[in-house]
């Protein structure tokens, strides 16, 4: 697992975005992957995730506190989070500046719905040329359609590891374009769910109110976070 900590990002937010925008001006293709401990999981149980993880086209950025925490147990140097939430707001806002073209994939309808009023209110100059939701679009059609409008940032959100998976096996077809896998991010930037509030956000404590807004993702959250905390501290160095 620890070939996956020697591909993160390792500087700040601030110059990830830099980096993010210099590719968006000179339409380079990027796929970004938030990595947290159920993305690093997934990669040592599937061949997929494991090859896409190490690929030199993939760009690993640690959305995770736990992947930060046990980057610096493993002596990896990372200098913050840089969350998906972040870079999907991060994108919308350099979209709206220089008139980009952006498509979503994802979430539930009346979710993507909001988050298309979102965006023609608060950022009308995107040029929004794609927007399906996750559960009536065929995969294939929706990306073949991409290839011939050339977008210039995606963003996919259907959870971990399927967001990654897709984006991953289109990827050849495309020259330019922002691709990453945003989660439950469509539900925030939509309005639908609040974010934790600021206070919790600089203390890394975003997981903490999630679960008392959802009780029902501690059993998750357990098993996705605190057993593999506890795996990188017992790990051989």
């Amino acid at each position: 697992m620890q070939e996956y900590y020697a591909r993160l990002y390792t500087k700040t937010a601030p110059e990830f975005y830099n980096l993010v925008d210099q590719n968006l001006k000179n339409n380079k293709r990027m796929f970004i992957i938030t990595a947290n401990p159920e993305t690093f999981t997934y990669g040592t149980k599937e061949e997929v995730m494991h090859n896409m993880l190490l690929d030199k086209n993939s760009t690993l950025i640690p959305d995770g506190i736990a992947i930060v925490k046990t980057a610096r147990m493993l002596k990896y140097s990372l200098k913050e989070r840089i969350t998906g939430i972040d870079l999907a707001t991060h994108l919308l806002e350099e979209c709206h500046k220089k008139s980009y073209k952006l498509a979503l994939l994802g979430a539930k309808e009346e979710v993507l719905s909001a988050l298309i009023n979102v965006i023609k209110t608060k950022y009308p100059h995107i040029k929004l040329v794609k927007a399906s939701n996750g559960y009536d679009t065929d995969y294939t059609n929706y990306f073949k359609e991409l290839t011939k409008l050339q977008p210039d940032a995606v963003l996919v959100a259907l959870g971990i590891p399927s967001q990654e998976k897709l984006i991953y096996e289109h990827l050849p077809q495309f020259n330019k374009g922002i691709f990453v896998g945003v989660g439950g991010s469509f539900d925030v930037l939509s309005g639908t769910k609040k974010r934790a509030p600021k206070l919790f956000q600089k203390l890394n404590l975003e997981w903490l109110y999630r679960l008392f807004k959802e009780p029902k993702r501690i059993k998750r959250f357990y098993n996705n976070n605190i057993k593999f905390v506890f795996k990188i501290m017992f790990m051989p160095k």
